[in-house]
């Protein structure tokens, strides 16, 4: 969705100064270990303004390469990248993906799928039987998926593109299937908008590590009172400038990160998904 926030965020410079600009208790980290592909990864934000400079086809190929070099389940490359790059094509993706009007307008746009079609193809192929027709197959391909769109997103970000990840891509998933011309057990997990940003990275304060970040054992003692203060927190650098649902719920006396996303799912959303997944051939059980 289009962006809630105000404010210009934090010039924070360094590895320190990013992880304590993104962290409630960020400062004291140990900022030793930094690189370069630290610095650009600890200040990520994600891109919904775009310059008019083109981004040409075999640049994003080569992206999705590096993109593809990533880690994946056992070798089995189950995820595919389909680039849109014609412009008609393009844009009737971006009206199927949301209204926002920045997606039609991002020069590059691709969706990121898990693809499990191959891994049976495999097993008609060499005369083996498939074993395995179950909730976890269908999760090893959405999390290979997963794997390769953060993968690009490093890459584009290092070459100074901005990136925005698309999960709306499922709220019409069987539209887009067949727009894409996706086979059985192949299944869009995300979009993606990439360009040129039209302006600067600005760091979206992150829960507290406290509350994310556990050792030996998971924790949530304490959890409430840590999200209420990262809630007044947050709010002192990136108020939301609008109320989700303030029709329906009315208008909150404080509105912070916990009020946004309580409010984000007090709505069914993609509650058919699990029916789409199981019509592209996929067991849950």
């Amino acid at each position: 969705m289009s962006d809630q926030h105000g404010g210009d965020g934090s010039a924070a410079t360094g590895l320190a100064g990013l992880l304590a600009a993104r962290f409630q208790d960020g400062a004291g980290l140990d900022a030793s270990v930094a690189v370069p592909a630290h610095l650009a990864m600890a200040s990520h934000c994600a891109h919904r303004a775009w310059t008019d400079r083109p981004l040409p086809l075999e640049t994003l190929r080569t992206l999705c390469a590096i993109a593809l070099s990533a880690p994946t389940k056992s070798d089995m490359q189950s995820r595919d990248i389909v680039i849109v790059d014609e412009p008609q094509r393009r844009a009737t993706l971006a009206a199927l993906i949301g209204p926002d009007p920045w997606i039609a307008q991002a020069p590059g746009l691709l969706v990121f799928c898990g693809n499990q079609r191959r891994q049976r193809l495999l097993h008609e192929w060499r005369g083996h039987a498939f074993a395995n027709d179950h909730l976890d197959w269908f999760f090893n391909a959405a999390v290979d998926a997963a794997i390769a769109m953060q993968a690009f997103v490093a890459a584009a970000e290092a070459a100074g593109l901005g990136c925005c990840p698309l999960s709306t891509v499922r709220n019409r998933a069987a539209e887009v299937s067949d727009f894409l011309e996706l086979p059985a057990h192949v299944f869009p997990v995300a979009a993606m908008a990439v360009g040129w940003p039209a302006r600067g990275n600005r760091i979206t304060p992150r829960l507290p590590l406290s509350t994310t970040v556990h050792v030996d054992r998971h924790r949530e003692q304490g959890l409430r009172e840590a999200v209420d203060a990262y809630d007044r927190w947050r709010d002192e650098r990136q108020p939301y400038v609008r109320q989700r649902a303030e029709s329906r719920l009315g208008r909150a006396a404080f509105y912070g990160w916990s009020e946004d996303k309580a409010r984000q799912y007090s709505v069914p959303d993609r509650a058919d998904f699990g029916a789409f997944v199981r019509a592209r051939g996929f067991r849950l059980d």
